[in-house]
């Protein structure tokens, strides 16, 4: 018998959700022969068999949460495989291979069964979240008895008590002290018969000593989570208005809740909005849209502008950048990887497109074409999910003008792309109204390191550059 175990998925990669169960015990199995189909982050993928032989026992189902290392299947391959196998019970004196069980009792993994284990969120798309796997030691022991813990200590309230002299203020004051935590009996007011301010408050909240210095909190980059979150408001009983049903979210769906939380929370977004005037670029693309068809490839005006926006991050480096909040430093990138947003019936992926400055449209119509198709189909793998440096997003084809997109962290800027359309815009060299195609674009950009003058010169950039995208034509 062999126990075979959930494998090493890959940097950063903890756990994983089980989508399907492809065998059954008592079928016979290859090598390479998948056993199970898992979904990790935002990608789907099999896990093979590493020998041959016959299903003894599976030991997850569809829907449960397991964890790397964990046994999944028992395999028995036989007396030959036995033989051959380090991994099998008793054979002590071998060299056991990765994820294969030992007899030496210290050797035991440390994950607990799987009905043991707590449902673990997915891990955030650069930094995973631990698995009860990797806490510390400490936490997953039994805490020693100790003496009775002393009572929480009370929140501040006001030391105003009854007896005292009363105090005057608005209820607009009250609220503000109550916001900022001052205690309005503490205040001294300046107004008529003592009446306090606003100003008051403010001078108070000033003038209060400062609190002794918290250990320091997790920054961004840190893979840690944070120990506590904001206290989330209790939803209300909704049965009481009528039937209710509850959907569990995908691991796709709260990884894509989780990251952008994260991004909002953390990046200070500016957005600016311009409109490209694309009548040059859709006659470029009617023109060789056949040629790039027979190539096995779809021409699109997505394609073209992610050629533009490369040209762009060369000309504008800083665009092309993360950064690093710990160090206080911006880590700008020789690479130029696009993500490219796909809507999927699973939820949003974004894969990247690799090098797209040194392809030409051609290529990438033809790369493009492919990831979208294997995004659909959920058979895009973790790298190609991995390392962009820029995404752009596309919400044109589904009817929408401007839009606000959030940043892909730990990138710090995006383009959102939204529906073209036709518009008299008054030409002056011929001193009459002609029509157009135009279309909306927004940048979402990190206002830590680029002010709004910094996205203003990258937009119009683009903007120029799609006027004249023959030049784009002509490269690669």
């Amino acid at each position: 018998m062999s126990d075979y175990r959930l494998p090493n998925l890959g940097e950063d990669i903890e756990e994983a959700d089980v989508l399907k169960v492809l065998v059954s015990e008592g079928d016979h199995v290859d090598v390479d022969q998948p056993l199970l189909e898992i979904e990790t982050e935002k990608a789907t993928l099999d896990v093979p068999a590493e020998a041959a032989g016959t299903v003894s026992r599976i030991h997850v189902n569809p829907g449960d949460t397991i964890q790397v290392g964990q046994v999944i299947i028992t395999i028995d391959t036989g007396d030959a495989g036995d033989a051959g196998n380090a991994g099998v019970a008793g054979d002590a004196g071998a060299d056991a291979p990765a994820g294969a069980p030992s007899s030496e009792p210290a050797a035991a993994p440390a994950t607990p069964p799987p009905a043991e284990q707590p449902a673990a969120e997915a891990a955030l798309t650069p930094e995973p979240e631990p698995s009860p796997a990797t806490q510390p030691a400490a936490a997953a022991a039994p805490a020693a008895p100790a003496a009775p813990a002393a009572p929480a200590a009370p929140q501040p309230t006001p030391t105003h008590e009854p007896g005292d002299a009363p105090v005057f203020a608005s209820p607009a004051v009250r609220k503000f002290a109550r916001e900022v935590g001052v205690d309005l009996a503490a205040v001294q007011g300046s107004g008529p018969g003592g009446r306090i301010s606003e100003d008051d408050v403010k001078r108070a909240a000033r003038e209060r000593p400062a609190p002794a210095p918290a250990a320091p909190a997790p920054t961004p980059t840190s893979s840690a989570p944070a120990a506590a979150g904001p206290t989330l408001r209790p939803l209300p009983d909704f049965t009481q208005w009528g039937t209710v049903k509850r959907e569990p979210l995908s691991r796709l769906r709260r990884t894509v809740s989780r990251n952008m939380t994260q991004s909002w929370a953390e990046i200070p977004h500016v957005h600016l909005q311009h409109h490209a005037d694309i009548t040059a670029m859709e006659e470029l693309r009617q023109q060789f849209k056949e040629r790039a068809k027979a190539a096995g490839g779809n021409l699109t005006i997505s394609v073209m502008m992610i050629k533009v926006v490369a040209a762009a991050l060369r000309a504008h480096p800083k665009v092309n950048a993360s950064y690093d909040e710990e160090a206080q430093e911006l880590i700008l990138k020789d690479y130029i990887h696009i993500g490219v947003a796909v809507d999927t019936d699973r939820g949003l992926v974004v894969p990247k497109i690799e090098n797209v400055d040194e392809k030409n449209i051609i290529d990438l119509s033809i790369e493009l074409n492919d990831i979208g198709e294997r995004a659909r189909n959920n058979s895009l793998t973790l790298e190609e999910m991995r390392g962009s440096s820029f995404t752009v997003t596309n919400l044109g084809s589904l009817g929408t003008g401007y839009f606000a997109p959030i940043i892909n962290w730990p990138e710090i800027a995006v383009l959102g792309l939204g529906r073209a359309q036709h518009t008299a815009i008054w030409d002056p060299k011929r001193d009459e109204w002609s029509p157009r195609l135009i279309m909306p674009m927004s940048l979402g950009h990190d206002h830590r390191v680029l002010d709004g003058a910094d996205g203003a010169r990258f937009m119009t950039w683009i903007v120029d550059a799609i006027r004249n995208p023959m030049l784009m034509a002509l490269e690669g």
